[in-house]
């Protein structure tokens, strides 16, 4: 693998929102306590769940320290519960893992090891997607590189594999909508600096459900308009031309994949 040794580097603080996700959490905590590289604290905030989340998360704490639980008293979406997260984070790196999420075993290790060698305060990977049982459903694959600009016609960070460097950027949070706000915390980041950089392994599982808070497409499509015009302030007309070509990279995406591929616009 590499050198990378634990005390060369600051600790890497893992922002987790929780919501209802007793069927999951346990192994995404596992995929973190399993990874190679072990200096990291995992930040847990719970949004308010009414299932057994918060009992399954208070097991592993209090036999690993490093999993710290916060409870919000009262639902108020992802956005708050990562922003929370992130304020109480004591790490260097800031790395994010949704409660039903996956990372594979090398996922630190080997971002880290880029990120140091290359001096790059921002990155991000591919990532396997795989259904609510765990099944495969294919590679998403990233571009080695991604500028503002670029970003605004379609993200192509997935939120598991981002992480980005304090020591660079400070403190950075999330737009407080209530869907897309990881999309606009990377065009936040990417105003600081001249790009993000991908890793072509894919280093995480996304977890596909059918409940989930981005499985509705057109209300989704809403939230990524809101984004351009009330948290980028940008034109009607700017948001109309980035707007089309993140519904026409979306189309082809999801109708047709094999040729969204072969063009280029799914890597």
């Amino acid at each position: 693998m590499n050198n990378l040794k634990e005390d060369e580097i600051s600790e890497v603080s893992i922002i987790t929102p929780l919501h209802n996700a007793e069927a999951y959490i346990s192994q995404t905590i596992g995929s973190v306590l399993h990874q190679t590289y072990q200096k990291w604290e995992l930040i847990i905030v719970d949004d308010v769940s009414e299932d057994d989340s918060v009992q399954i998360v208070e097991n592993f704490s209090k036999n690993d320290a490093r999993i710290k639980l916060i409870r919000l008293r009262e639902n108020s979406g992802a956005a708050v519960a990562r922003n929370t997260a992130i304020e109480a984070a004591k790490g260097r790196y800031i790395a994010f893992l949704d409660s039903d999420d996956l990372w594979l075993p090398e996922k630190l290790e080997r971002q880290l090891t880029f990120m140091q060698e290359n001096n790059y305060p921002f990155s991000f990977s591919a990532y396997e997607r795989i259904d609510e049982n765990g099944e495969p459903l294919g590679l998403v694959g990233v571009p080695e590189k991604v500028t503002y600009k670029q970003m605004l016609k379609t993200s192509v960070i997935g939120c598991l594999t981002a992480m980005y460097d304090t020591a660079h950027f400070g403190k950075v949070y999330m737009p407080l909508i209530r869907k897309r706000q990881d999309y606009g915390l990377w065009l936040q980041l990417l105003k600081q600096t001249d790009f993000a950089y991908g890793i072509q392994i894919p280093l995480g599982l996304y977890r596909v459900r059918h409940d989930s808070i981005s499985a509705n497409k057109l209300n989704t499509a809403t939230y990524n308009w809101r984004l351009y015009r009330q948290v980028e302030k940008l034109s009607f007309l700017a948001s109309c031309y980035y707007f089309s070509h993140y519904a026409v990279r979306g189309l082809l995406r999801t109708k047709f994949p094999a040729f969204a591929k072969k063009i280029g616009v799914m890597q």
